[in-house]
């Protein structure tokens, strides 16, 4: 990422066609406002919204309380404190609104009129203004009753409007101000000494006219009325007084298109109030040129989405492509967490940044990607080449028509030797703490793959269309630039150890205490192993995503990866419970934010595990950078190794293959879409010595064969020779069959079987150790079979079919206990056709052969009952 400043770009003063951006920008949106659709909220000076309205909230969510709610929080000072308590109690929000009881604010939202005087506002909580309560007080000392004494006062004239700039409260001082500004402009030492005539009333009675103020210094004055902000924030009310007018319909229609969107971040208006004060006070024309830097960090926020907002309005897609950005919102698209901004001018080069536009808008437009990877990979070459010539090139490379190979072979070179000795990049940085400071990144093999690769990409699609020959550049300069590998390293599982903690009790218990927010770290975790998902599956799962079906607890979900939406899994009993739970708070969240609980369609919309920030709807998931940095904290605590969150994937998809699983029910459970990603994830030691040892393993008669089960050591490991005798190569002399492999030469030449196929029943099939755990699903299936039968002679029947398998499937596990390779059997439940040529499936014997060598009455009585003690296990 480079370190350029992502803030909206003033108009460029070019000639030509007048366009959207270099015409008035305060047309524009005057236009934009007149539409019958644009709020009429949002044209006045003073905003006012009601304090239930659906995105600028403010009132308290306890129902009928009148009190402000706290800014960045949904409920009053003195609710929110009982709240606290109730969630330290293990309470939830249904029972704050159970015992919450609504509050009267402490003072007025808005100033009532003055009973005697109608155009002023009172003052006091006897309804009369200020100078009415000051003879009240005096008439009250002396035992006068109000109710006589009211009817006999006549109104003061009013005082108009407050004389602080952005104040729209009725003055109720004779100085011109409102009280509050009265009270704030005493406790500020009143700066100028504004007086009024205190006789005013006694020397003039009939006076319609406010009394004469007078001042020590009046220029002080009015500066402070000029420069001091509002006083009460928290009524609803936003005052756009004093603004210059671009900037003024600038807010107001950010404001309207922030209320339109479900989603989004909550602008408390007394936020939004410090940024219109900020604007007034340092006096800016747009919010294009307001200095974020200077803005305090809620009101820099608000800023940015502003900017984005207007982006759309100001810039057209060609405007944006002279002015040297790309915005996806241009295009119909948002990528998820990321800034809709694409920000080019750090390429320099002219030439090069429209081409990289025009190679971004044609991806955009004719196959979008799912991320912006692809997107950053070309931006990432094209960076870097520009960056070089730059700095080495004939003229900076501005002029196409002076690039040759020559050059491109420069710019090879240099990658290639930066990435041999570790040196920096020259264009790319990243971003340092809180992304404020930005470092040079380093660059290595991987990322020069990607930098050659994505300004390859660029430059080719130039050279394919015309655009190169179009402005010169030169043919060898793009193809001197080569394609290089981007391997991908497999992620290996966790190492026994490292899964041992990660699953640890107490391990689990610091991930949910470092969770200080409560957004359901531990559970998302637990989702990740328990399930194998992808991490962006369970991050964005919906609040509806659990639920039993026949009494099966399943796990539904989209993998938009691969197009599969609504997808369900089965999941373990403890999971299910806890992302019962995980509801609940998400719905007593929902129910916080919108003072009712979501209605069924809601609930199918709103994330399970919702992100903290711009999200007033709950429907964007955690953030995947938020759970890996947590993750990667909490890892770094409790091991020594580097571990990632992906690798719990390719956990269990070992797992499964060790337990049983044969590829295609891998693939099937986490949901590849072919074998060939489903054998990425699967990691199988074929390098194991005890391994290549199978060469010496004993093997025994098949169902076919004249005795089936035959052993051929007598329980003792036979040696290599008597081994390497009865071996067949199944690389030259063997085609694979259904549970084994067929030695008919004719059939393996390609001939058709005489025997129809009946490999089970024929001499001709051979069994290795690589189908053990076919042969014990077969055995299981004939089991069911022969329990269900609907009587003895049928059960007794279905035993004596299988019974030759039988005997084979002991003889074979015998045979591989004895030279200590069952457990390896037992894990390698994987066949492919290049496995067929490695030695373990490469190795089998003839089954006649093996029948000769011993009668399977010689069976060690030890392994016998081994077995049956296996074979009632349930």
């Amino acid at each position: 990422m480079t370190a350029t400043a992502l803030t909206l770009i003033p108009a460029p003063q070019t000639g030509g066609t007048r366009s959207r951006t270099t015409g008035d920008r305060l047309e524009v949106l005057t236009a934009l406002m007149s539409a019958p659709s644009f709020d009429q909220i949002y044209r006045q000076d003073v905003i006012s919204v009601p304090g239930d309205h659906p995105v600028y909230r403010w009132l308290c969510g306890v129902p009928d309380c009148r009190r402000p709610q706290n800014p960045a929080y949904d409920f009053c000072w003195d609710h929110y404190r009982q709240w606290s308590q109730i969630r330290k109690a293990g309470g939830t929000v249904a029972d704050l609104l159970r015992e919450a009881r609504p509050l009267q604010p402490k003072g007025h939202h808005e100033a009532p009129s003055c009973l005697v005087c109608p155009d002023n506002p009172a003052a006091g909580r006897d309804g009369l203004c200020w100078l009415h309560h000051n003879v009240w007080i005096n008439r009250c000392k002396s035992g006068e009753d109000f109710d006589n004494w009211l009817p006999r006062q006549r109104p003061y004239p009013p005082f108009g409007t407050c004389r602080v700039a952005p104040c729209p409260e009725r003055a109720g001082h004779p100085i011109g101000l409102c009280m509050r500004h009265k009270y704030r402009y005493d406790r500020e030492g009143q700066p100028g000494n504004a007086k009024h005539d205190r006789n005013w009333r006694r020397e003039h009675p009939d006076s319609l006219e406010p009394p004469t103020v007078s001042y020590a210094d009046e220029s002080r004055f009015r500066r402070w009325c000029r420069e001091t902000g509002l006083v009460q924030r928290t009524n609803g009310k936003l005052s756009l007084l004093g603004l210059r007018p671009l900037v003024k319909s600038e807010i107001q229609w950010c404001l309207f298109t922030h209320a339109q969107g479900p989603g989004g971040s909550i602008w408390p208006f007394p936020w939004v109030q410090n940024l219109i004060d900020h604007c007034r006070i340092t006096e800016v024309d747009s919010l294009v040129g307001l200095d974020l830097d200077a803005c305090a960090m809620h009101p820099r926020q608000i800023a940015k989405r502003m900017l984005q907002y207007l982006r759309l309005i100001y810039f057209t897609r060609e405007d944006s492509k002279e002015a040297g950005f790309i915005e996806t919102d241009h295009f119909g698209i948002r990528f998820a967490n990321r800034e809709r901004r694409i920000d080019l001018t750090h390429i320099t080069q002219r030439w090069l940044r429209d081409l990289l536009w025009d190679a971004i808008a044609t991806r955009l437009t004719t196959d979008p990607p799912r991320s912006r990877n692809p997107i950053d990979t070309i931006r990432r070459g094209c960076a870097e080449l520009s960056a070089f010539l730059d700095s080495r090139g004939p003229g900076g490379g501005h002029d196409p028509t002076a690039l040759t190979a020559e050059h491109m072979l420069d710019f090879v070179a240099d990658q290639r030797h930066r990435a041999e000795h570790g040196l920096t990049s020259i264009a790319l940085f990243a971003r340092g703490g809180h992304g404020r400071t930005f470092k040079p990144t380093k660059v290595t093999k991987g990322t020069v793959g990607r930098t050659f690769n994505g300004a390859r990409r660029v430059l080719r699609a130039a050279l394919d269309d015309g655009s190169a020959e179009a402005i010169g550049l030169d043919r060898g300069f793009i193809v001197s630039l080569p394609q290089a590998p981007t391997p991908s390293r497999r992620r290996r599982p966790f190492p026994d150890e490292v899964a041992k903690a990660l699953a640890d009790e107490d391990n689990l218990s610091k991930l949910e205490e470092a969770d200080i927010y409560d957004r359901g770290a531990r559970d998302i975790w637990e989702g990740l192993v328990l399930t194998g998902r992808r991490c962006t599956e369970v991050l964005e799962a919906r609040l509806d995503c659990i639920g039993r079906h026949g009494k099966i607890p399943l796990f539904w979900h989209d993998q938009t990866k691969v197009g599969n939406l609504e997808d369900g899994i089965r999941i373990p009993e403890r999971l299910y419970q806890r992302l019962l739970q995980r509801q609940k708070k998400t719905t007593d969240l929902f129910t916080q934010h919108h003072g009712r609980p979501p209605t069924p369609q809601e609930r199918r919309e709103i994330a399970l595990f919702p992100r903290l920030q711009s999200n007033r709807s709950l429907r964007k998931g955690a953030s995947y950078a938020w759970f890996h940095r947590l993750f990667r904290a909490w890892v770094d605590a409790i091991a020594d190794t580097h571990c990632v969150l992906h690798q719990a994937r390719h956990t269990l998809a070992t797992n499964l293959l060790r337990n049983g699983a044969d590829l295609t029910h891998v693939k099937r459970y986490l949901g590849h879409v072919s074998n060939t990603m489903a054998e990425h994830y699967v990691h199988l030691a074929n390098t194991d010595p005890k391994l290549n040892d199978a060469l010496n393993a004993v093997w025994v008669g098949g169902p076919g064969s004249s005795e089936p089960g035959i052993l051929l050591s007598g329980g003792e490991p036979m040696t290599r020779e008597e081994a390497e005798a009865l071996a067949i190569d199944l690389t030259r002399r063997s085609t694979p069959a259904e549970g084994g492999f067929c030695t008919f030469q004719p059939v393996v030449n390609g001939d058709a079987c005489p025997w129809n196929l009946d490999c089970h029943n024929c001499d001709k099939f051979v069994l290795s150790g690589a189908d053990l755990l076919y042969w014990h699903r077969k055995r299981e299936q004939w089991r069911m079979l022969a329990e269900r039968a609907p009587d003895d002679a049928t059960r007794d029947y279905l035993h004596d079919v299988f019974e030759p398998t039988a005997r084979a499937i002991d003889g074979l596990e015998k045979a591989l206990a004895a030279v200590g390779l069952l457990d390896e059997a037992l894990a390698l439940d994987l066949r492919r056709p290049q496995d067929y040529f490695g030695h373990v499936w490469a190795t089998a014997f003839r089954a006649q052969e093996l029948a000769r060598r011993e009668s399977h009455d010689e069976i060690d009585d030890e392994y016998e009952t081994d077995t049956d003690q296996d074979e009632e296990t349930p």
